[in-house]
């Protein structure tokens, strides 16, 4: 399950409740080196992340808010072999694809809400870089729509559909083994 969208869409929120819907899921802990928020993640080096990096050992990394990111194969891998359904959350169209490479039937969902639903949730989390967080929104909409054929599974608004009833249409999707198929990007974001 991999959960694509900007600060605020509800990518935290909509796992909390697939995981509260379904215990088979579980959210990813992406490694992470750097300052910021830790929950969430498996806090480790710089150095370590490129050593797994040169071993060929990640799926996708990135670096944003100031920090290192890192999606291993081994982490989604033993999700897998517990039996779990790792919830992976993106924020770069290029994670996406990359962590696709990885053997299982991913549903691709792109979670979305306008700019000033992701202030007023951030705020509202207490969340204490809303102005890097209002900037990575522009930065996720400039992606989506420099990658309008990247195929998505489900796209959802989040300021029009609660928690549950995302989480209901996500497990829908997996259910049904639903494809990716391309959608209307553009008029999706505006």
């Amino acid at each position: 399950m991999i959960l694509y969208g900007p600060p605020g869409s509800g990518k935290d929120t909509i796992t909390s409740e697939l995981c509260r819907l379904r215990p088979e899921f579980a959210l990813f802990e992406r490694l992470k080196a750097g300052p910021g928020r830790t929950t969430g993640y498996r806090l480790t080096t710089v150095d370590h992340i490129e050593e797994l990096s040169r071993a060929g050992e990640l799926l996708y990394r990135n670096a944003r808010y100031e920090a290192e990111y890192a999606i291993d194969r081994q982490g989604v891998a033993t999700l897998v072999d517990a039996g779990r359904i790792p919830v992976l959350h993106m924020g770069q169209v290029a994670g996406v694809g990359a962590v696709a490479a990885f053997p299982l039937h991913w549903i691709r969902v792109l979670l979305w809400c306008p700019l000033d639903v992701t202030e007023s949730r951030s705020a509202g989390r207490g969340d204490k870089d809303v102005e890097a967080r209002v900037k990575v929104w522009h930065e996720t909409r400039e992606d989506l729509l420099a990658h309008e054929t990247e195929p998505w599974t489900l796209a959802l608004r989040t300021d029009q559909l609660s928690p549950t009833e995302s989480a209901s249409a996500i497990i829908d999707a997996l259910m049904s083994t639903a494809s990716a198929e391309s959608r209307n990007i553009r008029e999706f974001v505006e």
